[in-house]
């Protein structure tokens, strides 16, 4: 096994786990792309480094300058483990809602906290994080929702792992956040196999639940409409917060996955997508894993009784 200078070069290339034993037809795999293997342990890893190299490569984020950025959780402890290798002082505007891992993780990498209100959600941390970059131009605002480096990261890296290791692949499932994992993987998918199906999981219009993004609340990424989502996706699949807790609990219990609820919320998506194949047909489903358990524990996510949990989930923040 190779010897690496950095733990920012075991960012991506993860690996890919069947779970076919969790789909509901035969003729259908299941396949579960493990983002949670990246080092800060999250999808999030890519895009955070992208971003900043990007940053430093046209000079606007040089020694000294701080970064600030809103984040839910995963992408503000990715940066945060970056600035911290750099050298780079952090601010990520957290909203006050998330569980409490996430600002112990941002802790360990000293990122600043700010929070932002937990009602607003992800939207209200972006409109303050926007607001203090703009009183402070001194700082590095990355905006991933708005980043080219965002989708270009998993077009050059994500995409290619996924038809590197899975060539048969017919559809591609991922929730929807900022977009750039279903832009960027999708774009790629397509430009080499046109008959792939990308689809995306979302909430219920006006759920916070998931942290995940429904389109139909009114706030559409720039990085989504930039790289064409309305006609890149082939669909989208609504799931709802007690499925999402059912197949976040299955992967652990029938595969040993122990991963984050928008985990859950992929697989069941997925899943819809294995029942509506029709008889006498094969298909392979990738759906992305985007990060660990380890950010919920306290949330009683495995323990806790199912309805409890739907009730507490409601006006969370879970990706």
């Amino acid at each position: 096994m190779a010897v690496h200078p950095s733990v920012l070069d075991l960012i991506g290339d993860t690996p890919i786990v069947d779970v076919s034993e969790l789909s509901p037809n035969p003729s259908v795999r299941l396949l579960a792309k493990m983002e949670g293997q990246n080092p800060a342990g999250s999808v999030k890893d890519r895009i955070a480094l992208a971003m900043v190299a990007d940053a430093e490569a046209d000079g606007t984020l040089v020694p000294g300058r701080t970064i600030i950025e809103p984040s839910s959780g995963n992408t503000g402890i990715a940066l945060a483990m970056i600035a911290r290798i750099r050298g780079y002082p952090i601010k990520i505007v957290l909203p006050e809602n998330v569980s409490p891992e996430r600002r112990q993780a941002l802790e360990v990498f000293g990122a600043e906290i700010i929070p932002s209100p937990g009602e607003e959600g992800s939207n209200g941390a972006v409109r303050l994080a926007r607001r203090l970059a703009d009183e402070n131009p001194e700082w590095v605002f990355l905006y991933q929702y708005a980043n080219e480096a965002n989708p270009r990261a998993h077009y050059t890296t994500t995409g290619p792992e996924i038809l590197r290791d899975v060539p048969d692949i017919t559809h591609f499932v991922a929730g929807l956040g900022t977009s750039g994992t279903l832009m960027g993987v999708g774009t790629y998918l397509k430009e080499q196999k046109p008959d792939v199906q990308v689809l995306a999981v979302e909430p219920p219009s006006g759920e916070l639940v998931q942290g995940l993004r429904s389109l139909d609340d009114g706030y559409i990424p720039p990085v989504f409409e930039k790289w064409g989502g309305f006609d890149l996706l082939d669909g989208k699949r609504i799931v709802r917060p007690r499925e999402s807790i059912e197949y976040t609990r299955r992967l652990a219990d029938t595969c040993g996955i122990f991963a984050g609820l928008s985990a859950g919320a992929a697989l069941a998506g997925a899943v819809r997508v294995a029942e509506q194949v029709p008889e006498g047909e094969t298909a392979t489903v990738v759906f992305v894993v985007c990060d660990a358990g380890w950010k919920y524990l306290s949330t009683g996510l495995w323990t806790k009784d199912s309805e409890q949990m739907e009730r507490e989930a409601k006006g969370k923040i879970w990706w």
